[in-house]
């Protein structure tokens, strides 16, 4: 092929468009009103959505800060109704002993001192708190513990014979089991005694 028909292909071909060439065909097709009045009422849409998401997270963070204070405030002041029941109980034990060191009557002393535990005991059982004082009962290591057997002819076998330590539940929770001694039934005889 030669130099000239080269030249000829490219004359013959439709030369592209210039940019300048083309701004007048879009300006010559504005959008129509209605693609213009969608488009400004998506934007309103999505500007009432952000802001709705906005004002969402911002209540959110608040309620977290303010869930927060509050279990702070519960954990402080959860015994607050526990105190202003004991505090009674603390005053006649301070009057007790006030009392006790004037005494020299033992007996005055030691009712004046049952009659405040008995005082502690039934303010904490209005708050939940319940002694296990198992005696006599079938063991249960649920809520005793067992420090040791010991051979009993008045009490069956497995049944507590002896408390060593109270134990406590706090609404049906247990706290504390019971320390026991559990009776392994009458003592049995060994053949060097037979």
């Amino acid at each position: 092929m030669s130099e000239s028909s080269q030249t000829d292909t490219t004359a013959t071909q439709p030369a592209s468009p210039s940019p300048d060439a083309a701004a007048p065909n879009v300006a010559a097709n504005p959008p129509s009103p209605d693609a213009e009045a969608l488009l400004a009422a998506a934007k309103k849409e999505a500007a009432a959505n952000y802001d709705r998401y906005a004002r969402a997270m911002a209540d959110l963070e608040n309620f977290r800060k303010r869930t927060v204070r509050e279990k702070d405030e519960l954990r402080q002041f959860a015994a607050a109704g526990l105190m202003e029941d004991v505090i009674p109980v603390l005053d006649n034990l301070a009057l007790g002993l006030a009392a006790a060191r004037q005494q020299t009557d033992v007996k005055s002393i030691v009712d004046g001192v049952g009659l405040v535990l008995e005082q502690l005991k039934s303010t904490l059982a209005r708050h939940g708190l319940k002694e296990i004082n198992p005696v006599g009962e079938a063991f249960d290591p649920n809520l005793h513990d067992c420090i040791s057997h010991q051979p009993s002819a008045e009490i069956a076998e497995e049944k507590v014979s002896q408390v060593v330590r109270l134990g406590y539940t706090l609404n049906g929770r247990l706290l504390r089991p019971a320390s026991v001694v559990v009776s392994s039934g009458p003592a049995k005889k060994t053949e060097a005694q037979g």
